[in-house]
């Protein structure tokens, strides 16, 4: 799953790869039908480079329950090459240090690419969010370290925590509320590095463009899909998403989240109009959380 920014409004989008085919992409809107049938073995995707794709020399299979349809040795080459990782002290691009907001005390802090804009919030699954800086990549690396320890937040939080949360979330005002008083808090500090701009505080909500009013239509946490499996089936209306996660609706009250990452590496099909699908795919209860992380 991909997030369209730019140039429309912004939603959620199916992006699909063939070998010889190329690239194509599937809208998809709240209210409609997502339904789908898994069809033979999950297959690494390879590494995406320069605008294309490599496919795995290997074409190794991906277990099921695995968040990253890629091999070792494939993902190993990905991180190698991102920005993550380090290798590219000398990067000449601006980036920008942001703190995001997935539910009351959970927040975090990170950098992302000028030239990206918000879409990497988007795909992170950040209710809202804000910036705090920019300029160079290790001015930005270095400010994000100084900010996490300070503020006393992480830069990485699972998803299965922000999915548990994201039924039961504060009003816009309250999320604005919180992330303007960690934005004081930061401008607060001293030792920012001298070649990076400070930004003032402007909470972006993500609210509308992931539906989230339609997770109130469910009773608690609602299911998640545990893995997908051969011959299974995926079938619901699509109520909202968030990050990589799909929201449906199975039934009067009832909702089931899949992680479309396990999506990724499988043929999938779709499902006959004269079927009455039912998901028939592995699938836990959310637990419930608190949403406090200090």
């Amino acid at each position: 799953m991909r997030w369209r920014v730019g140039g429309g409004p912004v939603g959620p989008a199916l992006g699909w790869y063939a070998p010889g085919r190329g690239e194509r992409e599937s809208p998809l809107e709240f209210g409609g039908a997502v339904a789908f049938r898994v069809r033979g073995g999950r297959r690494c995707l390879g590494v995406f480079r320069g605008g294309r794709w490599t496919a795995c020399p290997a074409g190794a299979a991906v277990a099921g329950r695995a968040t990253r349809a890629q091999c070792e040795e494939c993902a190993r080459v990905d991180r190698a090459h991102s920005v993550a990782a380090d290798t590219f002290a000398d990067d000449p691009r601006p980036y920008r240090v942001y703190v995001a907001w997935f539910g009351p005390g959970l927040v975090k802090v990170g950098i992302t690419g000028v030239a990206r804009g918000g879409a990497r919030l988007l795909e992170q699954g950040a209710v809202a969010y804000t910036w705090l800086g920019q300029g160079p990549l290790m001015a930005a690396r270095r400010t994000e370290e100084l900010l996490r320890t300070a503020l006393g937040v992480p830069d990485r939080i699972p998803y299965a925590r922000k999915r548990a949360l994201r039924s039961r979330l504060p009003d816009a005002a309250e999320r604005a509320a919180e992330l303007a008083g960690l934005h004081r808090k930061a401008a607060a500090l001293g030792g920012w590095p001298e070649s990076l701009e400070r930004l003032p505080c402007e909470a972006v909500d993500h609210g509308r463009e992931f539906g989230l009013a339609g997770l109130g239509r469910f009773d608690g946490a609602g299911r998640v899909v545990d893995e997908l499996t051969d011959g299974g089936v995926v079938a619901g209306t699509l109520v909202a998403a968030a990050g990589p996660d799909l929201h449906l609706e199975v039934g009067p009250g009832r909702g089931l989240v899949i992680d479309s990452r396990l999506m990724s590496g499988w043929r999938l099909v779709g499902v006959g109009d004269s079927e009455t699908p039912e998901v028939t795919v592995p699938v836990r209860e959310i637990p419930v959380v608190q949403g406090g992380l200090f």
